[in-house]
């Protein structure tokens, strides 16, 4: 008899510890991704191409490729564009969220996306103190706002959320107007199963 309750113990017990290993096996744990000194096209920051970039492969994308799914977000000086939109191929979109980024888990099923509809009409918007950074005319340097995280759907429907650390070359802690602008460094996370969990 204890024999017998000692082998149904011990068959529930690894029974147990089988559908917890199995539980624990689909859990996928997001990395944040840093990319360092991204050139924004620092040679023609207002009339040049886009620096394409695609979250999925961590990568820059050829501009060759500028009508194509195969990139999420451009950047180009101080403006940022995402694959999707009326003048875009992608299902892109974006919009600002103020807060910590460790602290932002899930895209809320309500949330709205912006989308970039026109040159002047993006996703996210340019200027100081309108979108993602300020900029101070008396030591011509420009600013990422803390706070403010890009959520980006991307091209093919997915999620990142995107915080701009630094836009000056090697990201020096306090820049001046000698170091090289039009460099992003970044940080993200990209979920690619679709879901809105970061």
């Amino acid at each position: 008899m204890q024999q017998s309750i000692f082998l149904a113990l011990a068959l529930a017990f690894f029974a147990f510890s089988s559908c917890k290993e199995d539980e624990t096996d689909d859990i996928i744990t997001l990395q944040t991704q840093t990319v360092n000194s991204l050139s924004a096209d620092a040679v023609q920051p207002y009339t040049g191409k886009f620096t394409l970039f695609s979250f999925a492969q961590n990568a820059t994308v050829p501009n060759s490729d500028s009508a194509s799914g195969n990139w999420d977000i451009g950047f180009r000086g101080s403006t940022i564009i995402v694959n999707g939109g009326s003048i875009r191929t992608g299902q892109g979109g974006a919009y600002i969220h103020s807060g910590i980024f460790a602290e932002l888990t899930e895209v809320p099923e309500t949330q709205a996306f912006n989308q970039d509809n026109s040159d002047t009409n993006l996703a996210i918007p340019t200027g100081s103190g309108n979108g993602w950074y300020n900029y101070d005319h008396a030591t011509n340097i420009l600013s990422p706002i803390a706070g403010k995280i890009l959520v980006i759907r991307t091209a093919s429907g997915k999620y990142a959320k995107v915080e701009i650390l630094s836009y000056y070359q090697n990201a020096p802690a306090a820049p001046t107007a000698s170091d090289a602008s039009r460099y992003y460094t970044f940080r993200f996370v990209y979920q690619p199963d679709g879901s809105k969990k970061f």
